[in-house]
């Protein structure tokens, strides 16, 4: 029976929290751990990995809002650039797995075409899964919702890009929190399975899962993920989560309540 692993998006710094609450990784954002802006000889991410208690196989939050993807202000060349380094420190620091959210890099501009925005974005994604392949990286594509982001708001249509590109290295991530947040059917989900390479989880309030609201239903999420063999990882992304404190006072807790909830999916 296939069997996940569960992780926290926190700081590496605060992975002894999270192995001690009984998590098997962290994921750390881009802009913190791969810091594409820092020169090589700064970078600190290889020295913070060689302290952290667990491993970092995943980061998320891919592009700065500075660096537009969509409208007329895009520079393929400077993403190019961005991403390459991304992803070799991806590399460096044995990463397989980068997030592309990105909602403010990727929002198309009011008034600008959204033909000429997807033709950007395929563009973009493109590129990137060429230099993740040679990294081994896989870029998943996050659905956002339409108050953070107004193009890739569901499962769905991150598939079509998806699709559309068809390549190995880009493929596609579920989120709750958006899924739940845009009432898209678990329907949709089941149809994307093959493609689902991450999942993130949290319930809409922004809280970390704890079932209390009654309001979300994490046994039948779960049920489609387990039917389709699914035993990647799975990582609550949640503000509950940010600090350390957080993470002992509920940690365990929340990892009880997951694990219940897939045993009984």
């Amino acid at each position: 029976m296939a069997v996940p692993k569960f992780g926290i998006v926190t700081s590496i710094d605060h992975s002894a929290a999270v192995k001690a609450a009984g998590w098997d990784f962290v994921e750390e954002l881009v802009q913190q751990y791969l810091q594409a802006a820092v020169p090589d000889a700064e970078w600190s991410g290889p020295k913070r990995l060689a302290r952290a208690v667990l491993p970092v196989p995943a980061s998320n939050a891919l592009l700065p809002p500075e660096l537009k993807v969509c409208g007329p202000d895009s520079d393929p060349a400077k993403l190019r650039d961005y991403v390459a380094t991304i992803l070799r420190r991806a590399e460096q620091v044995g990463m397989t797995t980068v997030v592309f959210g990105s909602g403010a890099a990727r929002t198309v501009p009011d008034g600008f075409d959204r033909n000429q925005a997807r033709r950007q974005i395929i563009e973009f994604v493109g590129v990137a899964a060429d230099l993740a392949a040679r990294h081994g990286v896989t870029l998943v594509a996050e659905p956002l919702n339409r108050g953070e982001c107004n193009i890739i708001n569901s499962v769905a249509e991150a598939l079509v890009y998806v699709k559309e590109l068809n390549h190995p290295n880009f493929q596609c991530l579920v989120d709750s929190y958006h899924l739940w947040l845009e009432d898209e059917p678990l329907e949709n989900l089941r149809q994307a399975m093959p493609w689902i390479r991450h999942v993130h989880l949290a319930d809409t309030e922004g809280r970390v899962p704890s079932g209390e609201s009654g309001k979300h239903d994490y046994v039948s999420l779960f049920r489609v993920l387990k039917q389709a063999g699914y035993d990647r990882m799975i990582a609550v992304e949640s503000p509950g989560f940010s600090t350390e404190a957080g993470i002992r006072s509920v940690g365990a807790r929340v990892l009880n309540f997951l694990k219940d909830a897939w045993e009984r999916a």
